[in-house]
């Protein structure tokens, strides 16, 4: 990852409805759920939902298959895993706090 893909994965979460979008999907674990579900979940209309898992799905954050008339989505966690590394080595520098925060606050909400 480099500093354009990590400003496009951050623009991608910085809107509550996307970000609230993104926690729905996350919580729905690898098997995905439909749009329409996720939609439903943070009330909002299926036009704005879509626009907004388009633009995650863009980004590289989620991934879409079609089953029969629905489309599925997922956290692909390990493009997300890559934004917070990028995030901890550029922004951090390497310094070795910022990893024991991160180590200390894993520890906690484990």
């Amino acid at each position: 990852m480099n500093t354009d893909d990590a400003v496009v994965n951050l623009f991608a979460l910085a809107h509550p409805g996307r970000l609230a979008m993104y926690q729905v999907i996350v919580a729905a674990g690898p098997g995905g759920i439909a749009a329409g579900q996720v939609a439903r979940a943070v009330n909002m209309p299926a036009n704005t939902a879509s626009t907004h898992l388009s633009i995650m799905t863009g980004a590289g954050l989620l991934t879409a298959h079609r089953e029969g008339r629905s489309i599925i989505y997922s956290a692909d966690m390990a493009h997300f895993s890559q934004m917070i590394g990028f995030l901890l080595k550029d922004c951090a520098q390497g310094r070795p706090e910022a990893y024991e925060l991160l180590r200390a606050w894993l520890k906690q909400n484990a």
